[in-house]
């Protein structure tokens, strides 16, 4: 069969670009497919919205050639501290505090803001050969059939490839036409997110202070006086928060952010996500794989999100990269297979873990506070098993792929 493209990626946000590239340098022909218009997203003001990248992220980011354009544009990492508390009422004296210099990797990770990266996968995409993007475009409807599947966009447009891959999200139509089926529950929690500007500089320190209602985590941006928030509360909490004015939402904000930054005013748009977990119970079907969110969703409460879609996109590049120099097709069951094996022990392991840790933090019960910040005082306490958990968040523990060791394929 002569298809129109290897491999059609439904979802053109961050994990479905970062596939492309990484394939096109195996000498994939793709077609993205991207519900919004590439021009709207790219000419995106500030509006606060950042990820923590992972060192190993990072690497993979400089392997498919996108770092280079962004690095001045991101806030290295250097500490992340975390402890818990009420608001109002201070932190307990006994917390976690993670330094950078006790790896030699450098900094855990970097901040960079979500205007920056879209953007710089934009133009990526747009410049290398075999890439075609479609913006302004959804899948609709896909059939497989023994030779390849043919995708319908929302144009009417039909196209045809050896593979299709879900990129798009939890509400993924392409694990749902596929027949694959989600497990997962809410956590009764809403994440209100904004930027911040404050007074003093947050000299690269990341904070996650866990409070009854959920986490606050506060994540330094480039230039020292910016911080991007993603604020954990009740679902009634944040929707009376949400509706709140500016100076009012600042007032509720104050007694859980603090004042060791100084004085802090809004300095972004704000938005609020519903938190939940979701699994799909396969991350592959016939001539299909899911990736990120369509395949995954976890709790924020470690800022592992886009990380965990980037192991995705490393494992699945390297499997049918692979497979293609053995002579296979994109959709080959035995490839697919394999990263089905390399990937979903993993993200499972991790999301429910951030499950854990939510339930276990996100209350007020006397023997779980005093159990929690027992062992956050045991861990600061003990330099290799810090070192362990500092080595785990900047993914470099486990079986990596290529690209998350900075290599190409």
């Amino acid at each position: 069969m002569s298809w129109d493209a290897d491999v059609v990626i439904a979802g053109g946000g961050l994990n479905g670009p970062a596939l492309a590239l990484a394939l096109a340098q195996g000498g994939f022909r793709v077609i993205v497919v991207d519900a919004r218009r590439a021009s709207a997203r790219a000419e995106a003001g500030f509006d606060g919205r950042a990820y923590a990248l992972a060192i190993a992220s990072v690497r993979l980011l400089t392997a498919i050639g996108v770092w280079g354009t962004v690095s001045d544009k991101a806030q290295p990492i250097l500490e992340i501290r975390a402890s818990d508390g009420r608001a109002g009422e201070g932190a307990s004296p006994l917390f976690l505090h993670f330094d950078h210099a006790e790896i030699e990797e450098g900094p855990m990770g970097h901040m960079l803001e979500d205007r920056f990266l879209y953007a710089a996968f934009l133009a990526a995409i747009q410049a290398a050969p075999g890439i075609t993007l479609l913006s302004g475009e959804t899948v609709e409807a896909q059939k497989v059939g023994p030779a390849g599947v043919t995708v319908t966009l929302a144009s009417g447009k039909v196209v045809t490839a050896g593979l299709l891959v879900g990129c798009d999200g939890r509400g993924s139509g392409v694990a749902a036409r596929a027949g694959i089926r989600r497990v997962g529950w809410g956590y009764g929690q809403t994440a209100l997110v904004t930027a911040i500007r404050h007074e003093r500089d947050h000299m690269g320190v990341a904070q996650q202070f866990f409070m009854p209602s959920g986490p606050l985590a506060i994540l330094p941006l480039k230039g020292g006086h910016h911080s991007s928030i993603v604020w954990s509360e009740t679902d009634a909490a944040a929707a009376a928060i949400q509706a709140l004015p500016d100076d009012r939402y600042l007032d509720a904000l104050r007694p859980r952010f603090g004042d060791f930054l100084g004085r802090i005013e809004l300095a972004g748009s704000r938005f609020t996500y519903p938190l939940s977990l979701s699994l799909a119970e396969r991350f592959v079907a016939d001539r299909l794989a899911l990736v990120g969110d369509a395949a995954h969703g976890v709790h924020p409460i470690a800022g592992q999100g886009l990380n965990l879609g980037l192991r995705d996109v490393a494992a699945l590049a390297e499997v049918l990269i692979l497979a293609r120099r053995r002579g296979e097709e994109p959709g080959s069951p035995a490839a697919l297979e394999e990263y089905q094996r390399w990937r979903r022990f993993d993200a499972t392991a991790l999301a429910l873990g951030m499950d854990a840790v939510n339930r276990v933090f996100s209350n007020d019960n006397p023997i779980l506070r005093l159990g929690r910040d027992l062992g956050m005082g045991l861990v600061g306490a003990l330099p290799g098993l810090r070192r362990g958990f500092i080595r785990q968040a900047a993914g470099l523990t486990g079986e990596l792929p290529k690209l998350l060791a900075g290599k190409r394929i």
